[in-house]
């Protein structure tokens, strides 16, 4: 709201006129209300929760470009440099002054305003001026630093040498750059379109040369390969420099199909399945049976000699009684009762496993849900390579992530990284979630690569089969990047992406190892009240027997030879 903003906010502190504030809303409603309304807000402030995590990937640090950052005072030792760059395009303007621009600015001020999300408590000449000088340098720089096969588009001025370098390794060339970047230091890019055309003969001869020195820095700063090629539209189309980079990696979807969700923990576990309560599903004899039946198997290939004792005891008519009693009598012996509570939510994790295979209708209405916390986990690389996963590279970019279940075929686009490529990626992630009206694709690719990689050996195999190109210090530095990710502010359903990690987690939590690793650890290592059980009947087992063999001899049940060691030499 350009007369609102620039005429009616005020200091904290100053007074309030409520006679002249009326006048002016009054005025801005009838003037202005119908021509802002086509015009979409572009530049936003970094969300709350993402500014938490790193402020320093979000403030500039060297330069400020545009209105939000430009009073600060530690930035106002490059206002010198900006003003030579605004000199030095100013010749090469045709016979024209960069007043001229300024001027034309000044006639679409409430258009600039209006792309932004933050009040700008400038004039109209003030801010005029600000855009010309800020476009000016961003042009100059991006020019000269479009880097292309290691080749500077441009020749670098003498004021800019000490920030500039053709390697780009200089600490200032790298800064300007990522602030170049940054969601809060953007303009406008119809205002560098407006320099352009003051600079050429055509319209179109300024759109194309626009695009290239665009397309050259995204080519250099992108840590992925364009998803498409883009042609001179994309100038007209793309709100500033960010938004041309998003859309130079993400490809377009169809924004049609996807809903939003807050990010949302999950129901409650306790509620009933399929009209039966946990306590109603453990009752079965079925479950018992299962039981039963899982101890066997594992029993089975066991050594014989002693643990054939074992199994004896464990399987004896007594105990089979004990199985074969409903769980309702059970319950209420004092050691089993407090055992309840563990043991159904074991038999319910089976049971919901089983259901898993054969329940296609419930898949199809889950898929209707929005994505809970937990979904947002999966295995690592090294546990998947350990089951077996193979990742391949793949060249078609983000929309190139799949997963062949049959091959066990991991594909993954290529990732570089360097200096730049943390705050690109979070300011990325930053303003898709501001302005995305559909899936959040790059958000939901950020945690689909903090879930996988979790140390550095899973950044270093990676490295090593070509998929993160790291030009990092080291694969320690690649992994705590990844993992320094913070989640989007808000989730949306990604078809392509959800689909490959739930076929990963479906995958892996069908094996035999994972499936018995994870019963063990959760319901039996995790369990004081198991151990105690365990031990509770191992000691009644053994008290039985010792208070048996004193009655009885126990050579009648219990053959010799099953007690005897096994001779070693004998095979």
């Amino acid at each position: 709201m350009s007369f609102f903003q620039q005429s009616i906010l005020t200091s904290p502190g100053s007074k309030f006129d409520e006679t002249l504030w009326v006048a002016k809303i009054r005025k801005t409603l009838d003037e202005e209300l119908e021509d802002e309304i086509e015009i979409p807000v572009t530049i936003f402030g970094v969300p709350k929760p993402l500014l938490m995590c790193d402020p320093e990937s979000y403030i500039p640090q060297q330069v400020a470009i545009g209105p939000y950052h430009h009073l600060r005072l530690e930035l106002y030792d490059m206002e010198r440099y900006k003003v030579a760059a605004a000199k030095r395009i100013q010749g090469e303007l045709h016979n024209v002054k960069l007043r001229a621009l300024v001027d034309r600015l000044i006639k679409h001020d409430h258009r600039i305003r209006a792309c932004y999300h933050r009040p700008v408590n400038y004039g109209p000449e003030t801010l005029a001026w600000m855009m010309a000088v800020d476009v000016c340098f961003t042009f100059e720089f991006i020019r000269v630093c479009g880097i292309k096969q290691g080749k500077i588009l441009g020749k670098i001025p003498s004021g800019l040498c000490h920030l500039i370098d053709a390697s780009g390794n200089k600490t200032a060339h790298n800064s300007i750059l990522r602030d170049l970047l940054m969601l809060e230091n953007q303009i406008p890019l119809f205002v560098m379109r407006m320099l352009f055309e003051l600079q050429f003969s055509s319209q179109e001869t300024a759109d194309q040369r626009l695009l290239a020195i665009m397309t050259s820095l995204s080519n250099d700063l992108s840590p992925f390969k364009a998803a498409e090629k883009l042609d001179t539209a994309a100038v007209r189309e793309h709100a500033h420099l960010l938004d041309f980079l998003y859309h130079f990696i993400v490809p377009k979807t169809d924004t049609t199909s996807f809903h939003t969700h807050e990010i949302d923990g999950g129901g409650d576990k306790g509620e009933e399945e399929d009209g039966k309560t946990s306590e109603e599903m453990f009752t079965e004899p079925s479950h018992l049976r299962n039981l039963a039946d899982l101890v066997w198997r594992l029993l089975s290939k066991l050594m014989r000699g002693p643990i054939q004792l074992m199994k004896r005891v464990i399987f004896s008519k007594p105990l089979k009684l004990v199985v074969k009693l409903p769980w309702t009598i059970l319950t209420k012996i004092p050691i089993v009762k407090m055992l309840k509570e563990p043991l159904e939510k074991a038999f319910q994790t089976f049971h919901k496993g089983k259901k898993d295979d054969g329940e296609g209708d419930e898949e199809a209405g889950a898929s209707e849900k929005p994505p809970l916390l937990e979904e947002i986990a999966i295995p690592s690389v090294t546990q998947l390579t350990e089951a077996g996963v193979q990742f391949v590279v793949t060249n078609e970019g983000i929309s190139g992530i799949r997963f062949d279940s049959k091959t066990l075929t991991f594909h993954v686009p290529v990732i570089n990284l360097d200096v730049n490529s943390e705050v690109v990626l979070r300011n990325l992630v930053a303003y898709e979630a501001c302005s995305a009206s559909g899936p959040l694709v790059l958000a939901r690719y950020m945690e689909l690569m903090n879930g996988i990689i979790d140390t550095d050996v899973d950044a270093k195999f990676l490295c090593g089969k070509g998929i993160i190109v790291n030009h990092l210090k080291s694969e320690t530095e690649v992994a705590e990047l990844w993992n320094g990710m913070s989640k989007s502010v808000r989730l949306t359903k990604v078809p392509s992406l959800d689909t490959v990690i739930a076929d990963v987690n479906k995958f892996y939590s069908e094996r035999w190892r994972v499936r018995m690793g994870k019963f063990m650890k959760e319901y039996v290592f995790g369990s004081w009240k198991i151990l105690t059980f365990v031990a509770a009947i191992a000691m009644l087992c053994l008290m039985f027997m010792q208070a048996f063999c004193q009655v009885y001899s126990c050579s009648r049940i219990i053959p010799i030879e099953a007690l005897e060691p096994l001779d070693p030499t004998v095979n």
